[in-house]
């Protein structure tokens, strides 16, 4: 694959500097500028003034110059400009107004982390002491940014700039509704939703297992627990555990651990999911407000204004 990593993302939001203390409670670390770093990916988000929350761009990473002309010549065979400068490549998608970044950028490479001991039916392997995760202490801090989502007007055509001009591939799809596009090997860095108005539906940041999930969630809770939309539970598409939550401009945030990866393209096979298999495997169903967010019919008219 030409592309290897979702490397940041730009949110606009009509409350900066509430929507970042947010980012900063749910363990990104501000830095002076606006941006927000992770643990291992550095520094993948930026949020700045806009009259409506949206998704104003996203930097995806290749490795060299030759990645940047095939992304050139995709795009030009859909009819999508595109501008190249320097180590880069600037394109925008008509539909959400989403400006898309390719860059020459170092591929990521994550510190493994020991898997936690389980256990179970026949199988033993912690004795003499209490599980791992109920015994730390530290703060929650995501490792890395996984995806964004993006709500669409045109459906077709913003799958069409991701997969066939961008170069993601393409993992599963939604019937009629959502296709899960990567340009890693993890399942999905970008999900195309079909929606009645383009908007950033959430953003999806990776921990190190299912009890970070927990204890994440359940510290951005204690003292809000209007923050809490969905979880927790499992995926199908992408298998992995899941948590939502709501950040004061009304995007939806998510932690998330043991995500499906894809290295050789030829052994996945992209499934259609159709109904609730294609929100979820196990766990509580998802809430009204997650499939239609509440502020839809304001962000169609123009009149959205951020939660207080």
């Amino acid at each position: 694959m030409p592309l290897h990593c979702l490397t940041s993302l730009t949110m606009g939001v009509p409350n900066v500097g509430e929507t970042a203390a947010y980012y900063a409670d749910f363990g990104l670390s501000p830095e002076s500028d606006g941006w927000f770093a992770t643990r291992d990916g550095g520094r993948q988000l930026r949020i700045v003034h806009a009259p409506t929350r949206r998704l104003i761009e996203v930097r995806i990473g290749v490795d060299d110059p030759d990645d940047l002309a095939g992304a050139a010549f995709r795009l030009d065979r859909i009819g999508v400009p595109s501008e190249s400068k320097g180590p880069s490549l600037t394109a925008y998608d008509k539909a959400t107004g989403v400006r898309a970044v390719l860059e020459i950028a170092p591929r990521l490479t994550q510190r493994t982390v020991p898997a936690t001991p389980y256990n179970g039916p026949g199988r033993i392997e912690r004795t003499g002491s209490r599980a791992p995760g109920i015994v730390r202490t530290a703060p929650v801090r995501p490792r890395k940014l996984g995806h964004a989502v993006v709500g669409t007007t045109d459906f077709e055509a913003t799958t069409a700039f991701f997969r066939d001009g961008l170069g993601f591939r393409a993992s599963d799809y939604i019937k009629d509704a959502g296709a899960f596009l990567r340009c890693s090997t993890d399942h999905h860095n970008i999900l195309v939703l079909n929606a009645p108005v383009a908007f950033l539906h959430h953003t999806s940041w990776q921990v190190d297992d299912v009890d970070d999930v927990g204890r994440g969630a359940s510290a951005m809770l204690a003292d809000h627990p209007e923050r809490h939309i969905w979880g927790l539970g499992r995926h199908h598409a992408g298998s992995n555990f899941f948590w939502y939550l709501k950040d004061p401009a009304g995007n939806f945030s998510e932690y998330y651990s043991d995500m499906d990866c894809v290295v050789d393209d030829q052994l996945w096979n992209p499934e259609v999911l159709e109904g609730a298999k294609g929100l979820f495997n196990w766990g509580p169903p998802p809430p009204p407000s997650f499939l239609h967010p509440e502020d839809l019919a304001a962000l169609m008219t123009g009149t959205h204004s951020a939660e207080k």
